[in-house]
């Protein structure tokens, strides 16, 4: 249904100019709700309508190249960085974090649970042509799945190494379907993986595995005060208390960072 949505509001977004303000997001923040906190507080606030895309970040990147969107919410960094050095997006302000994990079925057969680093339980699957889904589809979890895998020294291939090319709720319930591996981000697992009887078998503190979410706006976009607007509120107090407090179970899907991160290339601080 989600996907149906999105294909419908790309369609509006393109042919609909009196919209308001249009904001591409990654569905890792759709799907855990972040955004069902956030944005009802700020069009209370200030009266502007939000219209949500949730696409991957490479996608999202697009759209904001097009002029199509007006801001955008991602999580790739390198994409990040390029988009800045051409002036697509501007003004980046650092929302939240959390962190990305392996999961998969509980029976675990390549034995990820007892690998020493990410890179080795990427090997483990590998190893034993496991089953893994890949999203496929350029966002940030795709781009942080392939790094890794570069990482380990391994281009996946062969019938075990499947693609979704979806968002990362409907690739964890594909990886379900299949009892196969993915990487995902905590909120979306803590959210749809864990309901669909996923495990989160490898996860760590590593600086390999950190997930930045950051706002940009979009130069020149067609509602340039109300993505400010935005942008405003996230840094407020109030957002960060927003932030905090989306748990589940009492386990916090993102932390906030309130505009203190590392700023990709060409972005400056």
């Amino acid at each position: 249904m989600r996907f149906i949505q999105a294909v419908w509001l790309l369609v509006a977004l393109a042919s609909s100019p009196g919209l308001g303000l249009r904001l591409a997001t990654t569905t890792s923040v759709y799907d855990s709700g972040l955004l069902d906190r956030l944005l009802p507080a700020f069009e209370r606030a200030m009266g502007v309508r939000v219209e949500v895309l949730a696409v991957g970040t490479g996608q999202a990147l697009r759209l904001a190249e097009r002029k199509d969107v007006d801001a955008v919410l991602v999580h790739a960094p390198d994409l990040e960085g390029e988009a800045l050095e051409r002036g697509i997006i501007a003004q980046p302000f650092c929302l939240a974090q959390n962190s990305f994990l392996l999961v998969g079925p509980k029976g675990d057969p390549a034995r990820i649970r007892e690998a020493g680093d990410v890179l080795e339980a990427l090997r483990r699957i590998a190893r034993a042509q496991a089953p893994f889904v890949s999203r496929g589809d350029r966002s940030g979890t795709h781009l942080k799945e392939l790094e890794l895998w570069r990482k380990a020294g391994l281009t996946p291939e062969g019938g075990w190494y499947l693609e979704s090319g979806a968002g990362m709720g409907q690739t964890l319930v594909l990886a379900a379907e299949k009892g196969a591996y993915t990487l995902s981000d905590l909120a979306t697992y803590l959210t749809v993986g864990r309901k669909r009887g996923l495990e989160a078998l490898y996860r760590r503190e590593d600086p390999l595995l950190l997930n930045q979410y950051t706002y940009y706006l979009v130069p020149q976009g067609a509602k340039a005060e109300e993505a400010e607007a935005l942008r405003r509120f996230l840094a407020t107090e109030e957002a960060a208390r927003l932030v905090e407090g989306l748990r589940v179970e009492g386990t916090p899907l993102f932390k906030p960072l309130r505009g203190r991160c590392i700023i990709p290339r060409g972005g400056g601080r």
